[in-house]
Parts: C-alpha cells; structure tokens; sequence
C-alpha cells in the first residue's frame, strides 16, 4: 500500500501537468447530490442556489456541479466527456468501493488494464466516472516510450477479498486523469502536445493516451462517437470545464504563447487562462 501511495504522489504534482477538477452540468441538482454523496462518497465543500463543490478531504475541491437554468439533458454523438477519473491510494479502497456499490446494487463495469485496476460507472445523467487505483509505477510495461495499457476482465475476488467498510471517498483521493470524445486525433494530439505539453504515451484503435512525467495517461482521447462530431450545446449535460495544474507563470506564459501560435482561443480571467481545445472542450490553465 506505500508503494501505491508514494507512486501516486509522483505524477500529480510539479514537475508534472494534470487534470486537478472538473466541472459538470447537470440536469437535477438533488438528485445529482443524491448519487454523489451515497454512491460515490463525497463531501460538500459549499453550496449554494445551482452550484454545488464537491470534495473528497474538505478542502479540495474536485468536481463542481452546476446546474443551468434551461439545461438540456445529455446529447449523443458529440464531443465531451467520456470519463473522469478518481484515482484511490490503495487496492484495499478500490476494493472497499466494489463492495460497497454491490450492496447498494448498483450497475457498474470493470478491467484491468495492467497499470491500474478499474471501475466505472454513470451518473445520473450519463456522465462517465471511473474509479480506479494505479499499480506501482515501476511494475508498467515500457516498449519505445509506450506504456503497455490493456483491458482485461478485474480481479474481483481478489479486490473483496482485501475490502474493508466504505467510508466514503479516502482523503486523499485525487482527480488521476480525464477521458474525452473529439472530433478528430490528429488536430487533438497537436493541440495536447505542442499547445499543452503532454506527449502520447499509448495509442488505440481511435484513441490516444498522454501525459507528463511518464504517468501512463492523464489524457485519454477518442474518436469513439465518430470523427467529426459536433460539440454539445452549451447548456447541456456533460462537462462544463475541466483544470490543467501547470509548473508556475513562466510555464503557464510558454503555453499561453504555443496555443496563440496555433490560432487557438486564449482568454484571461482573474487569475485563470481559459483556452478549448479544436473540439470544442473548455479547459482552464491554473498554477
């Protein structure tokens, strides 16, 4: 359980680029904090009439809900979100979540992917969540700069086996990563890592995987929902917006000037750099 813990300090902070929070529209705000609290096991930061901040250790913000006035439900076949990723210290944890959603039955699926074990489920608006824990990172598989990912069927004997009682999201769960539908990879892999700075770490029959510091993805990006496919209306269901930590100002300045090069949209607002990238998914620059 230590080497779990130490390897996922590692790629979630400085010298690392990753994905700190998300934000989501919903269409019921009780209903949504029903599902977040009971079945993924967060805390409220602060709320008030249609936004309410999600946390797992009371003071970190992870996922903010937002529900707009005339909100549309979820729309298929677009850009968006596919997952976000709640990344757990330990196996024990993953193990005590499986448990504790097949007492509440609810509907879920699973995989092994070799670097980290998975479950994933849906909200109540069809927002993709997974929940996982990373194997130590020096037990990945590395050929010619690719980690090996797979998708086989989860040790679930195993995990129940080292379960205890859920007690809600540990403290020290952490955003591990976000998975989007785009439009196209080609102009999303330039946009990532010559605007961002994440390389490709894997790739998939339509997808690709990046990151920084060698973490097996903090980025997944399909084609899944067809090349070429619109964004949501703005007030839809789906993701509303998501963090990216960066190094300090110099690096968040180098990345200003990258995406300005490229043509891509560049606003400043407060203390916050808002770009999207060419699929249209909102991404906030924060250090």
């Amino acid at each position: 359980m230590e080497r779990e813990r130490i390897f996922m300090k590692k790629f979630h902070k400085k010298p690392s680029r990753f994905v700190e929070r998300v934000c989501l529209h919903v269409t019921d705000m009780e209903r949504s904090l029903q599902f977040y609290q009971d079945i993924v096991g967060f805390k409220i930061l602060s709320q008030k009439d249609r936004e309410v901040i999600l946390t797992a250790d009371g003071k970190t913000p992870l996922v903010i809900l937002e529900e707009p006035d005339r909100v549309l439900p979820k729309e298929k076949r677009t850009t968006g979100l596919y997952h976000f990723a709640l990344l757990l210290p330990s196996r024990t944890d993953l193990g005590s979540f499986l448990k504790h959603l097949l007492e509440k039955e609810y509907r879920l699926g699973a995989a092994d992917h070799q670097v980290s074990e998975a479950i994933y489920i849906d909200d109540p608006d069809g927002n993709g969540i997974e929940i996982y824990r990373d194997r130590p990172a020096d037990e990945w598989k590395w050929s010619n700069e690719e980690v090996k990912m797979t998708t086989d069927p989860l040790d679930g004997e195993g995990l129940l086996a080292e379960a205890g009682d859920w007690n809600g999201l540990p403290e020290s769960t952490i955003m591990g990563h976000v998975h989007l539908h785009v439009k196209n990879l080609a102009e999303t892999e330039a946009f990532y890592e010559k605007g961002l700075g994440f390389k490709v770490v894997t790739r998939y029959p339509g997808a690709l995987f990046m990151s920084t510091n060698d973490y097996h993805h903090h980025f997944g990006l399909n084609v899944w929902n067809g090349e070429g496919a619109p964004a949501p209306k703005e007030d839809s269901a789906g993701l509303n917006w998501m963090t990216i930590v960066l190094e300090d100002e110099a690096a968040r300045d180098e990345v200003v000037k990258n995406l300005q090069e490229m043509g891509a949209s560049v606003e400043k607002n407060k203390e916050i750099v808002i770009t999207a990238d060419p699929s249209g998914n909102k991404i906030h620059l924060v250090v």
